[in-house]
């Protein structure tokens, strides 16, 4: 889908996420929706497309770093494994600040994305193959994933340097999307 006209793309992306994703739940049971009385209201501070770009980059980086705790037992090739150190210490850092924008935000700690294949999201089955693959075949799938990450990564957080209204939110994605692009230029 290309949007073109109306409202800008982030602010589309940033209310489908607020109000549980454009995505089909793919995994989660019915019954694990959350309820409205759960829902915390964010800081005023912060805007919906603040809140969405919080609690989607949350998700998506604790993915790929379940993808990168693969790697060591996958891959005895060096530059994989050197890259998958540097990914996981990289979005460890990145991950705490992403957490601390999250509190101060004044919001829960759930996962508001659980079961939901997104871009750029490394899923519970692309884990599953990934635990099955070893040497050449694990190396490709994983820069695979990688990419998709720190692609879809950049898109979300363009969006919110263009449509976010805390400022210090706005400069976590700039900090994170300079990171992000020297690592996707590493992948290239």
């Amino acid at each position: 889908m290309r949007l073109t006209t109306g409202a800008p793309w982030a602010v589309v992306l940033a209310a489908l996420l607020v109000s549980g994703c454009a995505a089909p739940q793919v995994h989660a049971p019915a019954a694990a929706a959350v309820q409205p009385s759960a829902v915390a209201r964010p800081s005023a501070a912060f805007n919906p497309t603040d809140v969405a770009w919080i609690q989607l980059e949350i998700p998506m980086t604790e993915s790929v770093l379940a993808l990168t705790d693969l790697a060591p037992e996958r891959t005895a090739n060096p530059s994989v494994l050197a890259l998958a150190s540097q990914v996981a210490a990289e979005q460890q850092q990145q991950l705490e600040g992403l957490r601390g924008l999250l509190r101060e935000a004044g919001l829960p700690p759930t996962n508001v994305h659980e079961g939901h294949d997104m871009p750029g999201m490394v899923t519970k089955s692309d884990l599953l193959i990934a635990q099955r693959l070893n040497a050449e075949p694990f190396d490709k799938l994983f820069r695979k994933h990688l990419k998709d990450f720190l692609t879809q990564s950049l898109l979300v957080a363009k969006g919110e340097q263009t449509s976010g209204a805390n400022e210090a939110t706005k400069q976590y994605a700039k900090t994170l999307s300079a990171a992000r692009e020297a690592t996707l230029a590493d992948l290239r």
